[in-house]
């Protein structure tokens, strides 16, 4: 079905251009000049022309489409209304307006995950960019089932349930607080504690973003619909995964003969560098043959596992700027001369070169500690080559737009 669609994307922007006045059936389709079209029982080739009228309304059909997505609660701030938010399905919609204020938990944690991912790929030819004021966020880069739409679909499922957790534990939402089964005495094999302040409800903010986030997946049947869904889970499952006990000793001089502890989460960059090592070891697979999960690709690789990102697609190079694919290219970008990695010039310029500019900046030097308790500094001016990206030649961009 993927292979379909793309197909009928490529045949749809032929289709689109001027037909030809001498070809039979462009007359009779009457999509351009309904006022010169011909009737059907004057046109010289009837079968041809329904044939082709109907090619092209599968065409229509077929044609992928960049939808609206709960993502851009995050653009909206503080002004989220259900029925103004573009992309949420009815499910979506009944859980915003029965919990306005977990609608402004994930507005805000929308922006984290966002930052996150820009983080991480800061420095690679792909760098998460967002797109001002579209519906979509990230544009139609994400039409392509590829690792990087399965990185994206992780992150924002593991944003939702960490801003969640957090907001239950500040007290800032009705429906949940601290954790409730976190209470009581706990013994072990290796030790002994009470459970006490405020441990972070994660299976509370678990529960809710697989209820909203999941919820336009579950609508479809198909195999993206279906990858969608388990790149949801492993986003969740990444921030249960770094998980961590803190504690507070009491006791005389510090003994520590009881210890009072509760679970927290960590600091969500760690949950950010994880998936993205799974985003390097990412799986290509394909639907099996009963539409209820995935078989590998390659024979020669292991099966995905419940950890593992999947995707349908490759990637393309991300090189050039090119509408169809989303991609931005990388003209201009910043690189740096000296290193061999995704960030260096050579890669990152994708063999076109680069320019060389000498700027000047301001930093802090020279800082002393004055008693007490400051530290001052003067500012000093450093000159610096920053080197950015040749843009391609013209006919180079040309055929990518």
């Amino acid at each position: 079905m993927l292979g379909v669609t793309m197909l009928g994307s490529r045949s749809l922007d032929g289709a689109s251009r001027i037909p030809n006045k001498g070809d039979p059936a462009s007359s009779c389709s009457g999509l351009r000049h309904p006022s010169k079209s011909l009737p059907a029982s004057e046109c010289p080739h009837h079968a041809t022309c329904r044939l082709h009228f109907a090619f092209l309304l599968i065409l229509l059909t077929l044609t992928p489409r960049v939808d609206s997505s709960w993502w851009y609660i995050g653009a909206l701030g503080a002004r989220v209304i259900c029925d103004n938010i573009p992309g949420l399905v009815s499910k979506q919609r009944q859980l915003c307006q029965k919990h306005p204020d977990i609608m402004q938990s994930i507005g805000e944690g929308a922006k984290e995950w966002i930052r996150e991912c820009q983080h991480q790929f800061r420095h690679h030819r792909w760098n998460c960019s967002t797109l001002d004021r579209d519906h979509t966020v990230f544009g139609r880069v994400m039409l392509r089932s590829s690792r990087e739409t399965a990185f994206v679909y992780a992150m924002s499922s593991a944003g939702v349930v960490y801003a969640i957790t957090r907001a239950c534990s500040q007290g800032e939402l009705k429906t949940c607080s601290c954790d409730p089964n976190k209470k009581g005495h706990f013994k072990d094999e290796t030790e002994e504690f009470d459970w006490g302040g405020c441990s972070d409800n994660i299976h509370y903010g678990i529960k809710f973003a697989k209820a909203f986030v999941d919820a336009k997946e579950k609508k479809g049947k198909d195999a993206r619909a279906l990858m969608n869904r388990h790149n949801n889970r492993c986003g969740r499952i990444a921030v249960k995964r770094y998980m961590r006990k803190e504690c507070k000793c009491h006791g005389v001089s510090g003994s520590c003969t009881l210890r009072t502890c509760w679970s927290v989460m960590s600091d969500f960059r760690k949950t950010g560098d994880y998936l993205r090592k799974k985003y390097n070891g990412a799986i290509q697979v394909t639907m099996n043959q009963y539409g209820s999960g995935f078989t590998v690709s390659n024979k020669n690789f292991r099966n995905a596992t419940k950890n593992d990102l999947v995707y349908f697609e490759n990637s393309p190079d991300y090189c050039l700027k090119d509408k169809s694919a989303g991609s931005l290219g990388t003209s201009g970008r910043v690189c740096n001369k000296l290193s061999r990695g995704m960030d260096g010039c050579e890669v990152m310029c994708c063999g076109r070169g680069y320019d060389t500019t000498r700027v000047t900046r301001l930093s802090k030097c020279e800082c002393k500690f004055h008693w007490c308790c400051a530290v001052k500094c003067k500012e000093c001016e450093e000159s610096v080559d920053v080197h950015t990206c040749k843009a391609p030649k013209r006919a180079e961009w040309l055929d990518q737009t």
